[in-house]
């Protein structure tokens, strides 16, 4: 127990230097509690394997790999930002030409987009939504992605 308490501390001192405390760091856990989220509701589809749900749930396993895969991305985008512009607060440091406020609004959205696919797995759960709808919200998620880091690297 002792280990995971020093890890957490190591790993939060380490996200502040890289991250710093203000809207990149934000943007990166906002990714972060998404992705947590989308896997719980896929845990729930395993649970719910007996009830015919085993195609569903080998169907997104791929998916969720491919989105958890993606946040290391996030995450270098986030500490090349934060090298670029330190952030402390909630304001979005100014850039030339603004650009700093489109790459942090892809972030925001490829978190918000996450939660919708997150959503849509609870769709499937419940039987009410289809495997394509989560593929959709998935790409959507890698769309925001891909463009930030064009953003930051500062190719239209």
């Amino acid at each position: 127990m002792l280990k995971g308490l020093f890890g957490a501390s190591r790993q939060a001192r380490r996200d502040d230097a890289e991250l710093g405390k203000g809207v990149w760091r934000r943007a990166h856990d906002r990714y972060r509690r998404g992705l947590d989220r989308f896997h719980q509701m896929l845990e729930g589809v395993e649970g719910d394997q007996a009830e015919g749900q085993g195609e569903n749930y080998a169907a997104l396993v791929p998916i969720a790999n491919s989105l958890a895969g993606l946040l290391a991305q996030v995450r270098a985008i986030a500490v090349q930002a934060q090298a670029a512009a330190p952030s402390e607060g909630m304001e979005i440091p100014t850039g030339t030409g603004g650009y700093l406020n489109d790459v942090h609004r892809e972030l925001s959205r490829a978190g918000n987009a996450l939660a919708a696919a997150a959503e849509a797995v609870a769709l499937v759960r419940l039987g009410m939504g289809d495997v394509a709808g989560v593929e959709r919200k998935a790409e959507i998620v890698e769309d925001h992605i891909n463009r930030a880091a064009e953003l930051l690297d500062g190719r239209p």
